[in-house]
């Protein structure tokens, strides 16, 4: 996917990129899209000079040259990924890049390499030294989620659900939202239980947590509404009605976004110190080796982190 990414002449000469990769594995990439990247190399971050056009490349050698096994877990790959990331995190902080764009991780194989973390986004989070909230966002067309909880058992989210969360995460994307371009968002905040627990009968974090956030960020501004039941929010949403909306647990925003948009869907990291962004799709093991990935997600992470790195006063 990054080979065929990286392979549109109209995305190198957007931004000046740099690509940190394992040498077996972009090796493999390029074989699998039957493309060449005319990349210039180079041994550690302190020799990257941009050259219009061309990308630079540091190459890893976390695999030491083995193929990777496509499809499935593997700690080498995992560590790679890790590697990477690393390398990408350091990149920031010398100056040398404005945005991260990353392909699909597979989050069991970061842990089989040792990452502690619950997910990319904390293991970030650390390496940048971000303290506070931190919140994925997807992104389909126009329509933003951010999320309460994430990536956590089921089981867990209700007691993870407090006035201060649901306000960290209508406030982050009401605030990343303004810096894509957008005024004056409009907010939806889904409730927690079915129908938005019909007035307490099917719950009352609506009535004791999530209504009285929503009251308090429209006093202080924010044009936040609900909460509304989680079955139906979504449909007001594609219709236009707002242009994002706060989910209270990972697959209750996840499943429609997909549904509405699994090809060009967008993950952005909210709460870094650069836009962070990769294809909402996934590793997709089952098609690993075929050549068939869509590009398009990956395409619209790309476009969406230029455009936030361009508006950055740093960038300015």
């Amino acid at each position: 996917m990054t080979v065929k990414l990286l392979a549109r002449p109209a995305n190198v000469a957007a931004a000046d990129v740099l690509l940190i990769a394992d040498r077996a594995a972009l090796a493999s990439g390029e074989q699998i899209a039957a493309t060449r990247l005319g990349l210039r190399r180079v041994d550690t971050l302190d020799q990257v000079r941009f050259e219009p056009g061309r990308p630079a490349l540091v190459a890893l050698d976390t695999l030491r040259g083995d193929p990777p096994m496509l499809g499935e877990c593997r700690e080498a790959s995992g560590r790679a990924a890790l590697e990477a990331l690393a390398l990408a995190t350091d990149a920031v902080q010398r100056g040398l890049a404005d945005a991260i764009v990353f392909a699909p991780l597979n989050k069991h194989a970061l842990r089989l390499a040792g990452m502690q973390h619950e997910d990319e986004l904390r293991y970030l989070q650390e390496r940048f030294g971000v303290a506070g909230f931190v919140c994925e966002f997807n992104i389909t067309g126009g329509l933003w989620t951010s999320r309460v909880t994430s990536h956590v058992p089921l089981r867990d989210v209700a007691g993870l659900i407090t006035r201060e969360r649901v306000a960290d995460a209508v406030s982050i994307v009401d605030r990343v939202l303004r810096q894509s371009g957008v005024a004056g968002p409009r907010i939806a905040v889904s409730g927690l239980n079915p129908h938005a627990g019909d007035g307490g009968s099917i719950g009352s974090e609506e009535i004791d947590v999530i209504a009285p956030a929503v009251q308090a960020l429209r006093g202080s501004g924010i044009d936040a509404r609900g909460p509304f039941s989680p079955d139906t929010i979504f449909l007001a949403a594609r219709r236009g009605d707002f242009d994002a909306v706060v989910s209270m647990y990972h697959d209750q925003g996840q499943i429609a976004m997909k549904l509405m948009g699994f090809d060009v869907g967008v993950t952005l990291h909210g709460g870094l110190p650069v836009p962070v962004a990769t294809c909402a799709s996934g590793s997709a093991f089952d098609i690993a080796g075929q050549g068939v990935a869509n590009v398009e997600g990956l395409q619209a992470a790309f476009d969406l982190c230029v455009r936030m790195a361009a508006s950055r006063p740093a960038a300015a």
